[in-house]
């Protein structure tokens, strides 16, 4: 089978499970193009069955913004036609979905008949489409989708309870593929672990966009409590908005000399490895797939329970939930984790049994079921 993936290129949790979602699929033999403006950050080169399609927007003087949704539509169309694509599965609704559909439409000019599948992720949703000047087109959008999926059954009521979609919407969660994330260190962990803490030390970590939604500045509150309990050094991976703040709140914090801000990170698996405990207090989160690649690394979560987060982490099972920001919460159930080597082991073993739920092999099945049905209806349309 030919599928089209149109997807984000950057580190946000949509872009890296399309990416990781068509590097599966090439591995059963389909022909994957991707689709988007520039190199997937998780898509090495050279792969087999793997093609990737830039779009160019075009640039003129008159259009103060470049009009990306016409020039993806036009390049949509362009493969589509030229590389005999099957489907298409666009991930995240703005602008991917809109295009889809408008290319769709001028596809049928030239006897095409393609079927598009849309992936829908959060925020898409729960922030930026709500906004009023996109509302009506991702509600259009969405409901002319041959399918829709979601990442989480909290998303799909958010999208029933914002939108006047009237399409069927299935479940199927985000996955890891275990093989990409280590349970026991090598060599090389350990000194990366050594180096961070040479004492022996508890290591909390946190992996992020930095944005304001993720409330970053509850993990340093909560590493503030558990190192007045425990030796302990925190790592801060990601970039954004919140990074100045947060280097502040640890000033004042005093806690700077065991905190570590190693900014945007290719590989988040090289830090869940030499964890220890894994916080994500966000506001809200449609899924939460920072903290499912903790759990697949064997490192117990602390969250908030917000959003799709209570499907990702098992409470007092994979780790605990709390209250959005109840970092006296959160901090109590952290220490209880790390004050016992025994306990603590316990849940990163506890950790890992939870995430193989979410493994490649259980969710990848469930998007070629989609494929096939569509790809098969489709050709009874063209028999008729």
């Amino acid at each position: 089978m030919k599928i089209g993936i149109v997807l984000y290129p950057t580190f946000g949790g949509s872009g890296i499970v399309a990416t990781e979602l068509g590097k599966a699929l090439a591995e059963k033999g389909h022909e994957i193009h991707f689709i988007s403006y520039n190199h997937p950050v998780k898509l090495d080169h050279f792969l087999p069955n793997i093609r990737y399609h830039e779009v160019r927007p075009f640039h003129y003087p008159l259009f103060d913004y470049q009009p990306y949704e016409l020039a993806l539509t036009s390049k949509l169309v362009d493969v589509t036609r030229y590389e005999n694509l099957d489907v298409l599965h666009v991930h995240y609704a703005i602008p991917h979905a809109s295009a889809a559909y408008f290319a769709k439409q001028i596809l049928k000019t030239h006897n095409i008949d393609i079927p598009f599948i849309t992936t829908l992720h959060g925020t898409d949703i729960t922030l930026v489409g709500k906004h009023p000047s996109f509302e009506p087109v991702i509600t259009f959008s969405i409901n002319e989708s041959d399918a829709v999926t979601v990442v989480s059954e909290s998303l799909k009521k958010d999208t029933y309870r914002h939108f006047a979609v009237v399409n069927d919407i299935e479940v199927i969660p985000n996955f890891v593929e275990h093989s990409h994330y280590c349970r026991t260190p090598k060599e090389e962990d350990l000194l990366r672990k050594e180096a961070i803490a040479p004492n022996g030390e508890r290591i909390i970590s946190h992996v992020s966009n930095f944005r304001k939604v993720k409330r970053i500045e509850d993990v340093v509150k909560v590493f503030q409590k558990i190192r007045a309990k425990m030796p302990a050094k925190l790592i801060l991976a990601g970039d954004g908005p919140e990074r100045y703040k947060i280097e502040q709140l640890c000033k004042e914090l005093e806690v700077c000399g065991d905190v570590e801000m190693l900014g945007n990170v290719q590989n988040a698996s090289e830090i869940y490895c030499i964890s220890d405990l894994f916080i994500l207090p966000s506001e809200t989160e449609s899924f939460g797939l920072a903290a499912l690649e903790a759990l697949a690394s064997g490192v117990p979560v602390i969250s908030s329970n917000s959003g799709g987060l209570p499907e990702v982490n098992l409470h007092g099972f994979s780790g605990f939930l709390s209250n959005v920001g109840d970092v006296n919460s959160m901090a109590d159930h952290a220490i209880s984790i790390l004050e016992s080597d025994e306990k603590l082991s316990q849940f990163k073993k506890q950790a890992y049994e939870h995430s193989l739920k979410f493994s490649l092999k259980e969710i990848l099945p469930r998007y070629e079921k989609i494929y096939d049905r569509l790809v098969s209806a489709s050709m009874v349309k063209k028999e008729e």
